[in-house]
């Protein structure tokens, strides 16, 4: 198989290697999807060929994504992502206990977005500096 890419392109793919590696490996331990590992050094290695040098360097024996390449931002877009699926999941968990964790129906799928809506514009507005739990200390 062959395929065309410019060199934005490769770097978008690099990105995309990255973060999808990310999502599936990084809390795994050792315990992780070693051809998910492979795919990406396979990729990172394409660097070297392609004046991309700088986003990748050997680690026991592979290649992959540089200190450059992880401290040039990808951090902060997987944070942001991580940031907005914990809200989103917090106010639907907290939109359905208010509910007594009724299923969700045509019913009551707009009371829920609705909660929903009021959980998300108070995590906006403090974070979760509104949260508290009775009986722990602080």
């Amino acid at each position: 198989m062959q395929i065309e890419l410019s060199k934005k392109e490769f770097r978008r793919l690099l990105d995309m290697v990255y973060i999808g590696n990310w999502i599936l490996n990084s809390t795994r331990g050792d315990d992780r999807f070693r051809d998910y590992d492979e795919l990406e050094s396979k990729l990172f290695a394409l660097c070297r060929k392609n004046g991309m040098e700088s986003l990748v360097e050997r680690w026991q024996g592979e290649d992959v994504p540089s200190q450059a390449f992880s401290d040039g931002g990808i951090h902060e877009a997987i944070m942001d992502y991580e940031d907005t699926v914990f809200y989103e999941i917090l106010a639907e968990e907290l939109a359905r206990r208010d509910m007594d964790y009724q299923p969700v129906s045509d019913e009551n799928y707009d009371e829920l977005v609705s909660r929903m809506d009021d959980y998300i514009a108070e995590f906006e507005a403090h974070g979760t500096d509104n949260i508290l739990i009775p009986d722990m200390e602080n």
